[in-house]
């Protein structure tokens, strides 16, 4: 057994857990030590689908590290999950949750786009990729990103894509992003 699901999903997973068991653990492309790996995470850490329970496990905190998150209330953010939930086959949320704690440390989002183009396939969008201040250092990044890209792979993706600070490139390239020659990346904000 791994440590990756059905311990407990606490309520509502985003997603069905066992679309993680499936994954093949071939498609993992980083370098791990001392016996950490997406398959078992670390010592009382465990990954799965967000779920709702996980409002009161320090989910939106979490996100408070990365971008401004504004005021989200219980009601507010189960109404987005469950607007979420409701667009099967397109949002995966992957947290990891210390045990030992009962906290989010970790996150990802993959948002699988559907197209017309490559016969109606999809296209994987990498998000908001966040490992808890007090956990870096755990090869926990790591291991969001190889979730998701086997994921995006597993779910009939035709390619998958980030943006990210020019300090991440490295980062990403060792699961085999790419700069893409001639593209830019362009932003038109409304707000923060």
């Amino acid at each position: 057994m791994t440590d990756f699901v059905e311990k407990d999903c606490q309520e509502t997973p985003l997603f069905d857990p066992r679309i993680l068991l499936r994954l093949d653990p071939s498609k993992f492309k980083a370098g791990y030590k001392n016996g950490v790996s997406p398959l078992h995470p670390g010592e009382h850490l465990h990954i799965r689908p967000l779920s709702i329970g996980d409002y009161e496990k320090g989910y939106l905190d979490l996100l408070k590290q990365l971008t401004a998150v504004g005021d989200v209330s219980k009601e507010d953010f189960i109404g987005r999950f469950s607007q979420m939930k409701s667009c099967e086959d397109t949002y995966f949320i992957v947290v990891i949750e210390d045990l030992k704690s009962g906290q989010i440390i970790g996150s990802a989002t993959l948002v699988k786009e559907q197209k017309f183009i490559h016969h109606v396939s999809s296209r994987g969008r990498v998000e908001d990729v966040i490992v808890s201040d007090l956990y870096r250092g755990q090869q926990l990044g790591k291991i969001l990103l190889d979730v998701l890209v086997a994921l995006s792979q597993d779910l009939g993706c035709y390619k998958v894509s980030l943006e990210c600070k020019d300090k991440n490139v490295e980062f990403y390239t060792q699961f085999g992003f790419q700069k893409t020659e001639g593209q830019n990346f362009m932003q038109l904000r409304f707000f923060d």
